[in-house]
């Protein structure tokens, strides 16, 4: 039997989606008001699944406990009240969208639960903009 776990989490983050390989003109062309020179923020709302089987002796898939402190640890501290940009190494060389903000929220979550668990990671940007990444 697999049974899929859910912890729910916020952050409040700045960023700018921009690309400086492009002029200004073509980053207003393709990211519109994200591409406001100061910034802009969102309260982002995170959903992280894991999905395994039950583990007979705990009755646990993962200790909820476990997982929240993972959250927090990964991302809560690294993104919370952070300019994505400008402050979380993750984004040097990445355009923090939505899209690569799940990725990159995956992956380090993934390096630290066990490899016979699946993970989703799904993010809200706003209450009706959100992306969700499996790993795949």
């Amino acid at each position: 039997m697999k049974i899929t776990v859910s912890r729910k989490a916020h952050f409040n983050a700045a960023h700018r989606l921009y690309r400086p390989d492009w002029s200004f003109e073509k980053n207003d062309s393709v990211f519109g008001k994200c591409n406001n020179a100061n910034f802009h923020g969102h309260n982002y709302e995170l959903v992280a699944s894991v999905t395994g089987a039950v583990n007979p002796e705990t009755g646990y898939v993962i200790d909820i406990k476990t997982l929240a402190d993972l959250i927090y640890d990964e991302v809560e501290v690294s993104f919370d009240h952070k300019n994505l940009n400008l402050d979380v190494p993750e984004f040097a060389e990445l355009i923090p969208t939505a899209e690569h903000i799940a990725y990159v929220i995956w992956r380090k979550l993934r390096k630290r639960l066990d490899p016979a668990l699946d993970l989703e990671i799904t993010l809200y940007e706003t209450p009706r903009n959100f992306v969700t990444y499996r790993g795949e």
